[in-house]
């Protein structure tokens, strides 16, 4: 606050006066908006079950420029809102031609209402990758069709489009094959099965039947996400 005088002489027959001058206020500049946190995209349209495409974001303090952390597997970061059914969801890569990714890191947690399977991604180009996930009666390669065996009463179809071979992406695919968490409720298994003419399939192993299920993407770095309800 500053403060400002005035000062004001007045004459009269036979005296003079002198007067004070008051002080007059102001308030201090007010704070700009809040600034937005960092929004996370989601390629292609809305999924065929109606649940939003749009992602989590991760909270920003005003002013701050700070990076966020980025969400993994045993972040609590919130997702679209679950669907009320389990039809597929799907979207559409982008850049294709010009990117090219590979899964890097297969990832699983238990959170309070559901279990987050979390797909790394990583390779050059700036596209993102698509997806369609799926309940299907039967686990089946890509290509030759071969039966493939995974713990669960229901089986979640996972195929990540867009995605290339080691070779192309520049980085090392996901070594691992199968992968059996021990705390989670939903999830039983994940099957991983590697790249296949552009897509990347794992099967996930779902207890006790069918659940709702949402996918959705981060970035910073690339990861798809499936979030399967309890």
């Amino acid at each position: 606050m500053r403060r400002a005088g005035h000062r004001t002489a007045l004459t009269a027959v036979g005296a003079a006066l002198l007067l004070a001058g008051g002080t007059a206020g102001c308030t201090g500049p007010g704070g700009g908006p809040d600034e937005p946190a960092p929004a996370v995209s989601v390629p292609g349209s809305a999924s065929p079950s109606g649940a939003p495409t749009t992602g989590p974001t991760d909270a920003a303090s005003p002013g701050d420029d700070t990076p966020a952390p980025a969400a993994s597997a045993t972040e609590t970061a919130s997702g679209p809102p679950f669907p009320a059914d389990t039809r597929p969801d799907t979207a559409e890569p982008t850049g294709e031609g010009e990117t090219f990714l590979s899964v890097t890191d297969v990832r699983v947690a238990a959170h309070d209402g559901y279990d987050r399977v979390v797909l790394d991604l990583d390779g050059t180009g700036s596209g993102r990758p698509g997806w369609r996930v799926e309940y299907v009666d039967q686990a089946s390669d890509d290509g030759s069709g071969h039966a493939v065996e995974v713990d669960g009463d229901a089986i979640l179809r996972v195929s990540v489009s867009g995605t290339a071979a080691p070779t192309d992406s520049g980085v090392a695919e996901f070594s691992g094959d199968r992968v059996e968490p021990d705390e989670t409720e939903s999830v039983e298994e994940i099957v991983y099965r590697y790249w296949f003419e552009g897509y990347t399939t794992a099967f996930l192993g779902i207890d006790d039947g069918e659940r709702p299920f949402r996918v959705f993407l981060l970035e910073d770095p690339v990861r798809v996400v499936v979030d399967v309800q309890h």
